[in-house]
């Protein structure tokens, strides 16, 4: 989140043509502080977004509206991923009745994976 916002702000900026300095007086927030937002490096308050936005002349729906796209964007072009706390769920034990699954590109059928055998301990010999 801190990343599709801060990608926007800089998209706002630079679209108006003006530099971290000019609005890091505009919105009394330091240069260096305005520069890690925009590289999603520091999570900015309401009021800090509020005073950026108006030192863009931009309303902070537009902003937030802009963020949310390039999240919808970002979603999109990770198709066939699962986000990492449900990749357990992909995790078959041998001899499950459910297949597991490979996923596939897009508009292809996914191909079930054949179960791969546990190797079996190795008996040791007494010494």
């Amino acid at each position: 989140m801190r990343e599709a916002i801060g990608g926007s702000l800089r998209r706002a900026r630079t679209g108006r043509r003006r530099t971290l300095r000019d609005v890091s007086r505009r919105a009394r927030v330091s240069l260096g502080y305005l520069s890690e937002v925009e590289r999603g490096r520091k999570e900015p308050s309401s009021e800090l977004l509020a005073a950026i936005c108006d030192a863009l002349d931009i309303t902070l729906s537009d902003l937030l509206g802009d963020a949310a796209e390039a999240l919808s964007a970002a979603a999109l072009d990770v198709v066939g991923r699962r986000p990492v706390g449900l990749r357990h769920t992909d995790l078959r034990i041998a001899g499950v009745d459910e297949p597991a699954t490979v996923a596939a590109p897009a508009g292809m059928p996914l191909a079930p994976v054949a179960p791969v055998p546990l190797p079996q301990p190795v008996a040791r010999a007494a010494a």
